[in-house]
């Protein structure tokens, strides 16, 4: 014999419930069938609705009744032939004169009790079931229709009555074994206490009802059918990637279904788990499709976590205090509090200095709770032996949950650290000693951050995804843009890497996609977005919270470098090309490390010194591995690089720098690049970067540039480059007269830095440097004579672009 329960969703409309027969139907071929049914979906939901509006004497309960009535009435009509509806219509009008009187004294009494709500909300699987019922009744298959009141016998805990078992099994023995019908029909959720008063089993009770028949029964199988084929890894409303689960044991089921898997109520498990009765969650609209099988134990699996799950709107109650060490009987005195007021602890942790113990309850059941437990250890907080009951609300559960956890070392430690990189916080930890779950307390706007991030970490073998917030469209940008379009197939099948651009932005607006921007046609998807400032877009980013969030920098705008602090504070990486922060106060560039250090994020800034030239990863991995820096030479701008190499007195200076400028390699000021400015910079940089404490102030720049060409715009610059090209003219003359080249060289030694304009002769390493062009020497303690040499294009928005991208992806390693 088999038991079979349907979902509201499987009898929702006549489509639905005609699916619902024909699986019934072919299953009564080959055994008997004990079939438990739900209310249709959503009913249960109006009809405490309603009785709320009657009991808040809001008379518009009625429409909503009357609205009920008709979509049963209408159901009825279409599931029926004609000539076999008058009865069924009959007896569905009588049910809702029922329910109508029923609310109607609710209005007049201007109260609902929990007596009176069960009473009220069993009509719904009443009423699911007369259909079903009736859809059988003319077709040749005997049916009959139980009543669980007269079967299932509970205690007067209305709304969530505890079950009679002894007398519950042998009621549905009698009804069931002996009777000769195929088909049992059972409306769920519902039952009734020694009284025969109406009680219900709790929201998502027909699981229960249906297992409980399972179990008195010995049934064969038990199978729950549902909109869903079976068990997921985790909640698909919250990770997309959610994963069908096969096969599972009985204590994962009721670990998932506890932390808030909604696809099967917790008390189910336990009747047909103690008869070791499989049950299979199977999808009504799919009946194909395998679903999920819960028996004694699981398929062997690489996998050693089953699922993750999560419950939210969870309070948690801490009492603390010195009195409570070594002391017993203050746990007993906590559980008997709570009890006695019938308020389910859903997790308990406790110090091991005795100092302090926490449980999580519902947020419902929160301020209730803290009364109480205030007034039960009233006199231990007078005297000071225990401090006031703390209470925090707005959190939520999230359980890693599986049976092969156990003597596997390390999944703590990945759950844990996958969280701490992104920035969640962990309020409060349990372990139970089977070692079957993993649970944590946390920030309820962290909860689907969180599921995604562990899923990603644990189920996700294939790839990991990166949520890229990107600040700066234009050449750089637009280059950057395009190389990750290029290469997202490339990494995702070589590196197990999705980069999702979520954001961009210029200095008008910014547009946010979730779910990815199309790259194909970002342009005009942020040329509609809507105009806003830089604090939206940073406060967007926060909101959104995703999971492994990159912000990327390519502007050289001083605000956009002002907000990175607040980024790294949310555990949210940066990757800058912008210099801007790094080149700021010593107290400013050290702090954005700590802070990415502090928040177990990435802060990363390659491209401030050689564009797409590995020259801050090299200085870092000589450091790291011991060495010593004591000078650094370079030609550090690929803008004057490229001016100084292309004139030659022959034409004007001014007409050079136009050139560059013109060819993406100089600032949008070219004055940054002609003054030092950009050089004393990157030198600086990199002078920090070996442990150095340096300011701006500190570094010398003997200028070449007449000190007019600085004043007005840069259309003015221009102009006065012209005024003085004798001055450029002769600087190349006197550079020629000693057979060397003009190059602008950086250096540091001695703690001391300075930039300017050289004669370079031809043994010197700076002499063939061509086009855009930098080089970088670092001697060091293991380099004291020949330096380590980086060298390459400097400059360029393509370059650049590729050194944003390599730093991008550095951050998915870390």
């Amino acid at each position: 014999m088999q038991v079979l329960k349907f979902g509201g969703s499987s009898v929702a409309n006549v489509a639905a419930i005609d699916l619902v027969v024909s699986i019934i139907s072919e299953k009564l071929t080959k055994d008997r069938l004990v079939v438990v049914i739900s209310a249709m979906a959503g009913v249960t939901d109006k009809l405490l609705h309603a009785g709320a509006k009657a009991a808040a004497t809001d008379d518009s309960y009625k429409l909503g009744l009357k609205e009920l009535e008709t979509y049963h009435l209408d159901t009825a009509r279409k599931l029926l032939p004609i000539h076999e509806q008058s009865a069924t219509l009959s007896i569905v009008k009588q049910k809702f004169n029922e329910l109508e009187a029923l609310l109607d004294g609710v209005y007049l009494f201007n109260e609902i009790s929990a007596r009176t709500q069960d009473t009220l909300v069993s009509y719904g699987e009443v009423l699911s079931s007369l259909l079903v019922a009736a859809k059988f009744s003319f077709l040749p298959i005997v049916s009959k229709l139980l009543d669980p009141k007269q079967i299932i016998v509970t205690n007067s805990h209305f709304t969530n009555a505890a079950v009679n078992l002894n007398v519950t099994y042998q009621n549905c023995s009698d009804a069931i074994l002996d009777a000769s019908t195929k088909l049992f029909i059972v409306p769920g959720f519902i039952a009734a206490n020694e009284f025969g008063q109406t009680t219900t089993l709790g929201r998502g009770g027909s699981d229960y009802t249906a297992a409980l028949f399972a179990a008195a029964i010995h049934a064969d199988s038990f199978e729950i059918w549902t909109d869903v084929s079976g068990m997921m890894t985790a909640d698909p409303r919250i990770v997309n990637n959610a994963k069908p689960i096969e096969h599972i044991s009985y204590q994962e089921a009721m670990e998932l279904s506890h932390f808030g898997a909604k696809i099967i109520y917790p008390p189910t498990i336990l009747p047909v788990m103690q008869s070791g009765i499989p049950v299979r969650i199977k999808n009504t609209f799919d009946k194909t499709a395998a679903g999920t099988l819960i028996e004694n134990t699981s398929a062997p699996s690489s996998d050693f976590i089953r699922g993750i799950s999560s419950i939210s709107q969870i309070a948690l109650l801490s009492l603390e205090g010195n009195g409570m060490v070594g002391i017993p009987g203050f746990s007993k005195r906590l559980f008997e509090t709570l009890a006695t007021a019938q308020i389910n602890v859903i997790l308990i942790t406790q110090s091991s200095s005795e100092h302090s113990i926490c449980v999580g309850v519902k947020e419902a059941d929160a301020t209730i709770a803290k009364t109480l437990i205030d007034g039960t250890f009233a006199t231990e907080i007078l005297n000071g032996y225990l401090d006031p009951l703390t209470l925090e609300t707005g959190l939520s559960v999230v359980a890693v949950v599986g049976e092969n956890m156990k003597s596997h070392p390390g999944v703590s430690g990945k759950m844990f650290g996958t969280l701490g990189r992104n920035g969640i916080n962990v309020r409060a930890i349990a372990q139970g000693s089977s070692e079957k779950n993993i649970t944590a307390v946390l920030s309820e706007r962290d909860v689907k951050k969180a599921v995604n991030v562990l899923h990603e970490i644990f189920f996700e073998t294939t790839y990991k995804q990166l949520n890229v917030f990107i600040a700066g469209v234009g050449n750089v940008g637009g280059k950057l843009i395009a190389q990750i379009a290029q290469q997202f197939n490339y990494l995702q099948e070589n590196l197990r890497l999705q980069i999702h651009v979520v954001g961009l932005a210029n200095s008008k607006q910014f547009l946010i996609q979730e779910e990815g921007i199309d790259l194909s046609s970002w342009k005009d998807s942020l040329a509609k977005a809507p105009l806003h400032e830089l604090d939206a877009y940073v406060q967007a980013i926060q909101e959104k919270n995703l999971r492994n969030s990159v912000f990327v920098d390519v502007t050289a705008n001083k605000e956009v470098a002002s907000v990175y602090a607040s980024l790294l504070e949310k555990s949210i990486a940066v990757v800058a090309c912008n210099k801007i922060a790094c080149s700021s106060a010593y107290t400013d560039y050290v702090n954005l490390k700590n802070l990415a250090r502090l928040y177990n994020t990435s802060f990363l800034f390659e491209t401030n010194v050689g564009a797409g030239l590995p020259v801050i990863g090299t200085l870092n991995d000589l450091l790291r591995s011991g060495d010593q820096i004591t000078k650094i030479e370079a030609v550090l701008s690929g803008t004057l690089n490229f001016v100084f190499n292309n004139y030659d007195s022959t034409k004007p200076f001014a007409d050079v720098v136009k050139q560059a400028q013109i060819e993406g390699y100089t600032e949008p000021d070219p004055r940054l690049d002609l003054g030092g400015t950009d050089v004393m910079r990157k030198i600086m940089i990199l002078a920090r970067e070996s442990g150095k404490v340096i300011e701006m102030d500190d570094i010398a720049n003997q200028y070449f540039l007449p000190m007019s060409c600085f004043e007005g715009s840069v259309e003015d610059f221009y102009n006065e480059m012209l005024v003085h090209e004798a001055h450029f003219k002769s600087l190349y003359d006197a550079a020629v007269a000693v057979n060397c080249k003009l190059k602008f060289v950086a250096s540091y030694e001695n703690g001391k830095a300075k930039v300017g304009l050289q004669h370079i002769a031809p043994t010197s390493d700076f002499y063939h440097l061509y086009g855009k062009d930098n080089l970088v020497l670092f001697y060091s303690v293991r380099y004291p004579e020949q330096p380590l040499v980086v060298k390459g294009a400097g400059a360029g928005a393509e370059v650049t672009a590729s050194g944003v991208f390599a730093d991008l992806i550095r951050t998915a390693r870390i």
